[in-house]
């Protein structure tokens, strides 16, 4: 998904809401504003609850456009973070939270919460020179809970990447996000599907191993 960097205060207070006027298949529920990121079948809006007044991203996918395989990614991805809300009473501070899901015949809205701070690739582009050692060992540790998280729920990511990487400075956070690629697994079990972003890719699957550890090659991404 590509970005359009992270949210000034000042952006968020003239949230344009006629950009996309009687929006009935939110229900009434969001008014939504501009366009943070932009996919092949998927655009992400800033978007403001008409009831609480909270900003949360809304992911809106044409479903019109999707293939089998995309199809299959797509549930893949709602079916895992539904699958953490209901097991875990208290969401993980480094995973992005789902808040819910509205289906209509052409299109899915996942409202998530906002990253404000733009994803980690971003971060990296502005910050050429590098980052202090101890910030960056922050944002690592972070990333490691999440992907451990995951684990504990045997749910692997597959898709590691700066871009799926979002910063929240308000909550001094960096999470998780976008689990399009992600599998569940059993302890040994072994994966087969060759997925996730190539230039991230890990060892095993740049080889052509036709199988292999859930865990291991998410450590290998890591």
């Amino acid at each position: 998904m590509e970005s359009s960097g992270g949210l000034t205060a000042a952006q968020d207070a003239h949230l344009d809401l006629r950009s996309s006027p009687g929006r009935s298949d939110l229900s009434g529920l969001y008014h939504l504003g501009r366009t943070l990121g932009r996919g092949h079948f998927a655009v992400v809006k800033l978007a403001r609850n008409v009831n609480t007044g909270q900003l949360v991203a809304v992911k809106m996918i044409d479903k019109t456009k999707l293939d089998v395989m995309a199809t299959s990614h797509l549930l893949q991805e709602v079916r895992h973070i539904e699958m953490r809300r209901s097991l875990m009473r208290v969401q993980h501070p480094n995973v992005v939270r789902l808040y819910e899901v509205i289906d209509t015949p052409t299109t899915l809205y996942l409202v998530m919460e906002l990253a404000e701070g733009g994803d980690l690739y971003d971060y990296i582009l502005r910050h050429e020179g590098g980052v202090a050692e101890g910030t960056a060992k922050r944002h690592f540790a972070q990333i490691v809970r999440a992907v451990a998280y995951c684990h504990q729920l045997h749910v692997v990511h597959r898709d590691l990447k700066p871009e799926n990487v979002v910063f929240f400075p308000q909550q001094g956070a960096v999470k998780l996000t976008d689990f399009g690629f992600s599998n569940l697994f059993q302890p040994g079990m072994m994966l087969a599907t060759s997925c996730g972003s190539l230039a991230y890719s890990a060892p095993e699957i740049l080889i052509s191993v036709c199988v292999y550890l859930g865990q291991s090659k998410q450590a290998s991404q890591s």
